[in-house]
């Protein structure tokens, strides 16, 4: 059985296990599910540890093979161009499906008790600031990916420059740690059906069904805009990367299943970028920019939820949005959105961000609390929507670039 396949039944597993533990009578049985939870834990601490050591060694490896650094200012050019109009596109699919539904309006909630504000998150000129690398190293212990990133693109495009003989030397230790990171992959992912088995059951054991009572047009709504916008990128996929789509999908399949069950386009960025190499047959430059740029800065899906909850929230607590604040809620989302962590939970927290922009105030983070409990299973949706778009996004890179050099021929 191929793994792909193993990943989905125990995905299937998982849904079917915790669903047991919340019959009437099951309490052990979901306490015993719910213990196992570190499992799969400790499945993702071991996967997240080759994201690092993987990312630089690729990165610098595409940058440094280039050859002429003014690529690399063409291909990230065309990446950012693709997070921005793709990141704005989702928060403005995600507003206006929640203006059509009407969302927040007629429904009463009690402020959550005890709900705690958090530090504000640094303004957009603030956040470009911190993306620049001051220490690379504090970067990468941080898990903050992008100065690390952009480290790595200009010793990367320095050593193109370089013509002595520690330039070799260099890219090709570069090139052993991918290798060796590639290996531990292989390694760690025949424990992913075991792993995606936990922790969907202990996610399903955890919540059940009760707490999608009460915001379930909410739930819907997310779901719906998740859609809409996924149809947007695979169309985008079929006629401007050229790919089909169930060819894709067979692809990048245990990518796909690996981000939706550990609800973290980080976890899966390994995985990512093996299958865009090796079964989308994507350049080694494209991957090693886009996918690891992309995990930090492109979250359609994050963007998307950012706007349906400020929309929700607004009409909840009586705030009104007049065009002024639905303008607000694009922007705020879409910034919101590139400076959270493609891990889970992140987006939870950056959504306030949007929310104070509309002047919600003392109630933004009594807000986030009372949709905190049916974010885990949007999370998981929305990170799948991610890294989908990150795959398209290099496959259209990749397919521009295909197409310039055909033209030089």
């Amino acid at each position: 059985m191929k793994l792909h396949h193993k990943i989905f039944a125990g995905l299937l597993i998982g849904l079917a296990i915790g669903a047991i533990s919340r019959l009437p009578g099951a309490e052990a049985f979901r306490r015993a599910v719910i213990a196992c939870e570190p499992i799969g834990a400790a499945f993702i601490r071991l996967i997240t540890m080759v994201v690092i050591p993987l990312v630089v060694a690729s990165l610098f490896v595409g940058v440094a093979s280039l050859g002429d650094v003014r690529r690399l200012g063409r291909i990230g050019g065309r990446t950012l161009l693709y997070f921005l109009v793709t990141t704005v596109v989702a928060s403005g699919i995600g507003l206006a499906l929640a203006l059509a539904a009407g969302l927040g309006t007629g429904v009463r909630a009690d402020q959550p008790a005890g709900a705690q504000g958090v530090e504000p998150t640094p303004g957009l000129a603030q956040m470009l600031v911190n993306m620049l690398p001051q220490n690379p190293v504090a970067s990468a212990a941080q898990g903050d990916l992008m100065p690390l990133i952009i480290a790595v693109c200009i010793f990367g495009a320095a050593a193109t420059m370089a013509q002595s003989e520690g330039r070799r030397t260099v890219l090709a230790f570069f090139e052993g740690i991918y290798e060796l990171s590639m290996i531990v992959i292989g390694w760690m992912m025949r424990l992913a059906p075991a792993a995606v088995l936990v922790l969907i059951a202990s996610v399903v054991a955890r919540s059940g069904a009760d707490l999608l009572q009460g915001l379930l047009l909410f739930v819907l709504t997310v779901l719906a805009a998740l859609a809409i916008h996924l149809v947007v990128l695979l169309a985008l996929l079929r006629f401007a990367a050229g790919i089909g789509i169930p060819t894709f999908f067979t692809a990048v399949s245990d990518a796909l299943l690996l981000a939706f069950s550990t609800a973290s386009s980080s976890v899966a960025l390994p995985v990512s970028m093996a299958a865009a190499r090796t079964r989308l047959h994507l350049s080694n430059e494209v991957v090693g920019f886009v996918l690891p740029s992309g995990t930090t800065l492109n979250k359609n899906g994050a963007a998307i939820y950012k706007s349906v909850t400020a929309v929700f929230l607004a009409h909840l607590y009586g705030v009104p949005l007049g065009p002024i604040q639905l303008v607000t809620i694009v922007v705020t989302s879409t910034t919101a959105a590139f400076a959270g962590a493609g891990v889970p939970g992140s987006s939870l927290v950056t959504t306030l961000v949007v929310l104070d922009a509309i002047g919600l105030g003392p109630r933004a983070s009594a807000g986030i609390a009372l949709v905190a409990g049916v974010d885990r299973p949007l999370d998981m949706c929305r990170t799948l929507v991610n890294t989908i778009g990150n795959l398209v996004g290099a496959a259209w890179i990749d397919a521009t670039e295909g197409r310039r050099r055909r033209a030089r021929m």
